[in-house]
């Protein structure tokens, strides 16, 4: 059966690396019938809004989207159309596995961790207050029982659904010390019905030490929506950058996959892009959709490719475009 799939297909590069994963799903064989929409820059420019009801109406319908990169306007009052987008569809989970590639140079080789980071509360939940007079902002971490319990939950069943088999829950609970109780309390709570899989904690700042000396030690990491986002862009950064890994914000009934780095303007139309990082988020969009066969063949073939520096894209060191590269993922299809 075919499945169909929202496809945003976002600004600057955003169009040239989807142009990729249709490539690729169409070579592959891969049954999901795409409904293209739009979202950010380019939709304000054709005279839509910053996202587009057709798009609401899409994702609510099909359920599962992938996301190019999309630009939100500076400084001119729009609010981020990822954090949009999160809040709209309630997408608590983001998820970043991040691993060591063959041929792609990092400062280790032994890196396998997949982040959820909670997605909705925290710092990110735009509670601010300003106060004129005193020149003096205030912003709420608001962090919840509900939200705590959901996220932890995501990372034990994500562990044992994929055979991992240890889960760290990063913290401030030494100086955040009600917001670090509750999540804490959730992953005492959620642990004892995972029995076969370890947990433990760190302290944030810790963590940051720890993951830049040996991140091998680690599998999955749960943690609230700030430190997430700093950890989502370190961990990264440990297998190469936001380039060579895939994204995905995912809720109980609706998920979007996206490409986790910028729209880079200046590149785009220039068949320089790497589609790397949205190969990898439509191979986890397909494990989503328990299409696994699928995705082992293109998580291959992509493997296979970046292993070569000849057949790399210039940001990798490699001779090759947009398009060249994406028709060797193809011809490395099994």
């Amino acid at each position: 059966m075919q499945r169909e799939v929202t496809l945003i297909t976002g600004d600057g590069i955003g169009p040239e690396i989807t142009v990729s994963i249709k490539k690729i799903f169409e070579a592959a064989q891969v049954p999901i019938v795409w409904e293209e929409v739009n979202a950010g820059m380019t939709s304000l420019e054709q005279g839509d809004e910053l996202i587009p009801q057709s798009l609401i109406r899409s994702v609510s319908k099909n359920k599962i989207a992938l996301k190019g990169p999309i630009t939100t306007p500076v400084g001119k009052g729009f609010k981020s159309v990822n954090v949009q987008l999160r809040h709209m569809f309630d997408l608590y989970q983001n998820i970043r596995p991040c691993r060591s590639t063959p041929g792609i140079r990092s400062k280790f080789d032994n890196v396998d961790m997949v982040l959820f980071r909670e997605n909705t509360e925290g710092l990110y939940a735009g509670l601010e207050l300003y106060d004129d007079r005193l020149e003096m902002a205030d912003s709420i971490a608001r962090v919840t029982k509900k939200g705590s319990l959901r996220i932890v939950r995501a990372a034990f069943q994500y562990a044992r659904d994929f055979g991992h088999k240890k889960v760290t829950l990063v913290h401030k609970a030494n100086i955040l010390k009600w917001i670090g109780k509750i999540f804490l309390d959730a992953g005492e709570q959620v642990s004892k019905d995972y029995p076969e899989i370890e947990m433990n904690d760190r302290i944030i700042d810790n963590m940051c030490m720890q993951l830049v000396i040996r991140p091998q030690d680690y599998d999955v990491i749960v943690t609230t929506n700030l430190f997430g986002d700093i950890l989502s862009d370190l961990c990264a950064g440990l297998v190469g950058g936001l380039g060579m890994v895939a994204g995905a914000n995912v809720g109980d009934e609706i998920a979007i996959f996206e490409a986790v780095h910028g729209s880079a303007p200046d590149i785009a139309g220039q068949d320089k892009a790497n589609p790397t990082a949205i190969i990898r988020s439509s191979i986890l969009m397909l494990k989503h959709l328990k299409m696994n066969n699928f995705a082992k063949r293109i998580d291959k073939a992509l493997d296979k490719t970046l292993a070569n520096p000849r057949d790399c894209t210039a940001d990798l060191g490699g001779p090759l475009g947009t398009l060249a590269f994406t028709e060797t993922v193809i011809s490395n299809l099994k």
